[in-house]
């Protein structure tokens, strides 16, 4: 490869769905997600002939960090090459060093702007998916991406969840469904601005994550569960399987600087996020 080329590719914030992209439940019943890219990337450089990768967010955050960074090392690999050859590339990358993860992350990083996509075993349907102007500002308003500090391995949470699936878990299996079903209203709230659906949305989906392994979301519950009780926070989940310790929240519209004050007086960073409507980019 020529020296000096870059590629940058956005990381992905997951809002419902996530962990029904993954086998074996995309064979089993088939996956949904929504989710869309923000204005943190990886960037992938080339030095003759090793690549070099730097982080717009802490390694390992749950936003999909390594899907992007194979992403961009596809898309060095491939220049003017078909984006959703670039997402399966990047995926195939992380199957064969033995990531548990499915492919939501490697599709919005390469594709970028929001996804609504539906796995069937090995294949993914982008459905089509424009939310409203005025959904995405009170998105943009009143969604915060709140990072804990507390980390765990995320490999082990996936090891955790797909072994009892495998050993046909009701609370794995009902869970997932849950998480799987959440996703029609975050899809229809979004593009029919209705942000009851998503506030539900985003609730359906860390019940359904609670009813799998409640122990996901202990780490955070100290500092969400009294912003929820008192009505400073509509709802919230775990970004990605989290073990990054980002979490993702919906403010009531008047609670949202109180919010980020609480977050602060807790040693939470909020991530300053906008939109990022591209995918991978060669520089």
């Amino acid at each position: 490869m020529e020296g000096g080329r870059e590629a940058i590719a956005p990381v992905r914030v997951d809002l419902a769905g996530g962990w029904t992209d993954v086998p074996p439940y995309t064979e089993d019943f088939g996956g949904e997600v929504v989710n869309f890219t923000i204005d943190r990337y990886v960037k992938a450089t080339t030095y003759e002939s090793s690549v070099k990768f730097s982080f717009g967010v802490p390694s390992g955050s749950g936003l999909g960090s390594s899907g992007a960074m194979n992403v961009a090392r596809a898309a060095l690999a491939s220049p003017g090459g078909n984006l959703e050859s670039i997402a399966e590339e990047a995926y195939r990358i992380e199957a064969d060093a033995g990531n548990l993860g499915g492919r939501q992350d490697q599709w919005a990083s390469a594709i970028g702007g929001f996804n609504h996509l539906i796995f069937f075993g090995d294949r993914v349907e982008r459905m089509p998916f424009e939310p409203m102007r005025s959904s995405r500002i009170w998105l943009r308003k009143h969604l915060l991406l709140a990072n804990s500090g507390i980390t765990r391995k995320s490999g082990d949470l996936h090891e955790s969840i797909w072994s009892r699936y495998s050993e046909s878990d009701k609370d794995v299996i009902e869970g997932l469904h849950i998480v799987r079903s959440a996703v029609k209203d975050m899809a229809t709230g979004l593009q029919q601005d209705r942000r009851d659906l998503i506030v539900d949305s985003m609730r359906k989906t860390s019940e359904g994550v609670d009813t799998m392994a409640p122990e996901i979301h202990d780490p955070f519950r100290e500092v969400m569960d009294p912003m929820v009780d008192s009505g400073m926070v509509s709802s919230w989940k775990a970004v990605g399987a989290g073990g990054g310790g980002f979490t993702a929240l919906i403010c009531h519209p008047s609670s949202t600087e109180d919010v980020r004050n609480t977050l602060k007086s807790s040693d939470w960073d909020v991530l300053e996020w906008d939109y990022e409507d591209e995918g991978v980019q060669i520089l």
